[in-house]
């Protein structure tokens, strides 16, 4: 199955696109996704996965376990600082 990830500030310098397609097995989890996504940026993007929130289209992921469905968008989003 296909899902698009967009990837947010310090995720997307780490990664290097704004944006990319994933190709998973149907029924990937969350936590599947961000294994794979290690893989595909093993030198830049971990330490960032490690802290980041994501959103599965557009609702917060609280369990990474929770599947991801065919065509989703799943958005990368690293800690922020600020007030």
């Amino acid at each position: 199955m296909s899902v698009r990830v967009r990837y947010f500030a310090s995720a997307r310098a780490a990664a290097g696109v704004e944006e990319e397609v994933l190709q998973l097995p149907a029924g990937a989890s969350v936590a599947e996704a961000v294994v794979a996504l290690r893989d595909l940026h093993p030198e830049t993007l971990p330490r960032i996965l490690q802290a980041a929130s994501f959103l599965v289209d557009g609702v917060a992921v609280r369990d990474r376990s929770r599947p991801l469905p065919e065509g989703a968008e799943l958005d990368v989003l690293p800690p922020f600082a600020g007030g």
